[in-house]
């Protein structure tokens, strides 16, 4: 069976993204490849060995075109409101708490924070369908 290995983005500025990375989720850099034209930065946590791949491009300074394709990211954590709190106080961006149901019946809880690149990552309390 194929075990899922990495999901990878673009970004503009590897040390703002690593430092974003490393507060918000605890990844820290597992891999670092140089090539001539672009370098790839893999950021993990020892849980899971998911990685995310950060994509820098060289000379590129303009943000990347996130387009209608990309949807977001998620994770999963223990305490909700704890990171809710966290990520305010850290001053990351973060869109309002959701309680996400079909129905009366729930399906979710989460919040979304916005990394320096503009993408979207979905912030998801642990329970259910969720571990």
């Amino acid at each position: 069976m194929a075990k899922l290995a990495h999901s990878m983005i673009r970004v503009i500025d590897e040390d703002r993204s690593v430092d974003f990375y490393r507060r918000a989720f605890g990844l820290e850099i597992v891999n670092r490849i140089e090539f001539a034209d672009f370098t790839l930065v893999y950021l993990a946590q020892e849980l899971d060995g998911f990685e995310l791949e950060l994509t820098i491009n060289k000379g590129r300074t303009e943000p990347y075109n996130l387009g209608d394709g990309y949807g977001h990211l998620a994770v999963v954590v223990d305490n909700l409101q704890a990171e809710y709190d966290r990520f305010n106080a850290e001053g990351f961006p973060v869109g309002k708490l959701v309680d996400f149901k079909n129905g009366n019946v729930p399906v979710a809880r989460f919040f979304f924070v916005t990394d320096p690149d503009g993408y979207k990552i979905e912030v998801i309390q642990k329970g259910g369908r969720f571990q």
